[in-house]
C-alpha cells in the first residue's frame, strides 16, 4: 500500500482593498477564529494567525489535498463574506496574495515575527515588510502596479 506524505508550511499575506483600515481590533480576534475553522476544514492547520487594521498575516500546513490557490480562495471569500455579515459591508480583500514557504526549523522565527506585527508596524510599513519578504524570497513575477489594488 503506498502511502502521500507532505509537510509544506506556508506564511500567507494578504492586505484590504486600497489597504482600507477595516480589521478593527473589537473584531480581529474572532476573523482570526473564522479563519482557523476555514483552514481547519480543508484540513491546513494553522499556527499562527495576526493582523492589523489593513492586512494579515496566517501561517499554516498545507493539506496534500489541497492547491494553495484553492486555499487562499476560500479563506478570502469566506472570511469577506463573514465580515460584511459583522457589520462591514464595504469590506473587501485585495485581489493578489503573497505565499511564501518556510521550512520546519524556521516556524518558531515566523510564528514570532506574526505575533508581533502591531510592535513591528510601527516603524516598518506592510508594502515595506511585503517587499523584504519578496526580496528575501527572489521572487521574480512581482509588479508594484498590479499587486496593490
Amino acid at each position: 500500500m503506498g502511502q502521500s506524505l507532505s509537510q509544506l508550511y506556508v506564511h500567507l499575506t494578504f492586505g484590504t482593498k486600497f489597504r482600507e483600515p477595516y480589521i478593527r481590533s473589537e473584531i480581529e480576534k474572532e476573523l482570526h477564529a473564522y479563519i482557523i475553522g476555514i483552514l481547519r476544514k480543508m484540513e491546513s492547520p494553522s499556527l499562527r494567525v495576526n493582523s492589523m487594521p489593513d492586512h494579515i498575516h496566517i501561517l499554516f500546513r498545507l493539506s496534500k489535498n489541497y492547491a494553495l490557490a484553492k486555499v487562499v480562495e476560500e479563506v478570502k471569500k469566506s472570511s469577506s463574506k463573514w465580515m460584511k455579515e459583522k457589520g462591514v459591508k464595504e469590506f473587501t480583500w485585495q485581489i493578489g496574495y503573497g505565499a511564501f514557504s518556510v521550512s520546519s526549523r524556521a516556524l518558531h522565527i515566523v510564528e514570532s515575527y506574526i505575533e508581533h506585527q502591531k510592535e513591528h508596524h510601527k516603524s516598518k510599513t506592510y508594502k515595506s515588510e511585503l517587499e523584504s519578504y519578496i526580496k528575501e524570497s527572489d521572487v521574480v513575477e512581482y509588479d508594484e502596479k498590479y499587486f496593490w489594488t
